[in-house]
């Protein structure tokens, strides 16, 4: 069999199968569909300093190939992670990641100390375009300085794995990954969901509450692997990436446009054990094609 074992920066993982935040809850959810001791890591729900309540129902809409979410990092905070959440995901079974969001600087850095101080959770992802919320989250990361401003203020009070997630909402994603890692990242993963809308004809009105929400699932796959492919070859720490990934051919996909891991989001919705067989499905084509390892084929696209 071949090594799945892959690097994020320092960070090592078993595989480079990862879960997406905000599909996969806090893990414990899945655990009577998936074997968690097989994935590469779990990537825990938006946790934000303060607790939030999120945005007014409804918040989820189906769209072809995809969905649409706005659900707006709704969760407890910090600190209740800290206090409820934490001493079951150090013992998941495989590696835990905690997402981090805020709405400005001060609360990004506040939180990220506080998760700093947790012995296992030996990374987080510095959620810098989400979206779905007024304030914070996605104004940063449209623009080179205001992502620069909060990955530098974050490196400054973190000091393991930091990842930072980018928006696809943008004219050069490769401009915001350069900033990123020119500020202190170890690794940035793409592409968090796209802005979109769904419209109900016949009340004439949009079905979301806050009218526009973030798309994801297989329709916007094509955008997440160009845009993955161009950071890839822009920056020099390595590449998460994720967007539409339903199958292990689709993982192997963005592996070949250069990603170190993926994350498989909406697909978890779809099918519940979706990540365990994609772990499988890189194994059986890394055997099928003679492959040592899967490193083998990170940016091994032949152009």
């Amino acid at each position: 069999m071949a090594s799945l074992i892959t690097n994020i920066g320092q960070l090592e993982l078993q595989n480079p199968v990862m879960t997406a935040s905000g599909t996969f809850g806090y893990g414990t959810e899945y655990q009577d569909f998936v074997d968690l001791k097989k994935l590469g890591a779990i990537i825990v729900k938006g946790t934000t300093l303060n607790p939030r309540q999120g945005n007014p129902y409804p918040r989820m809409a189906e769209t072809p190939s995809g969905m649409l979410n706005a659900v707006g990092l709704q969760n407890k905070g910090a600190q209740y992670f800290i206090d409820n959440i934490y001493s079951t995901v150090r013992n998941i079974g495989c590696t835990a990641i905690v997402n981090v969001s805020g709405s400005c600087v001060e609360d990004y850095v506040k939180a990220a100390e506080m998760i700093d101080a947790l012995e296992d959770i030996p990374a987080i992802e510095l959620n810098i375009s989400c979206p779905n919320v007024k304030q914070g989250g996605m104004a940063f990361g449209v623009k080179a300085d205001s992502a620069a401003q909060v990955v530098e203020a974050v490196r400054k009070a973190y000091h393991k794995t930091l990842i930072v997630k980018l928006s696809p909402n943008v004219t050069d994603s490769t401009e915001i990954a350069r900033a990123a890692e020119a500020s202190g990242a170890d690794s940035v993963s793409l592409i968090n969901t796209m802005l979109g809308m769904a419209i109900d004809a016949e009340r004439r009105k949009p079905i979301l509450s806050t009218i526009t929400g973030g798309l994801s699932g297989p329709a916007v796959k094509p955008v997440a692997l160009r845009m993955v492919w161009q950071v890839a070859k822009a920056v020099k720490i390595p590449v998460i990436g994720m967007g539409g990934i339903s199958n292990a051919t689709d993982a192997i996909e963005f592996m070949l446009a250069g990603a170190s891991a993926i994350e498989i989001g909406t697909a978890n919705f779809i099918d519940p054990s979706i990540s365990g067989k994609v772990v499988d499905g890189i194994n059986d084509y890394l055997d099928r094609h003679g492959f040592s390892s899967v490193k083998d084929i990170i940016g091994a696209l032949d152009i």
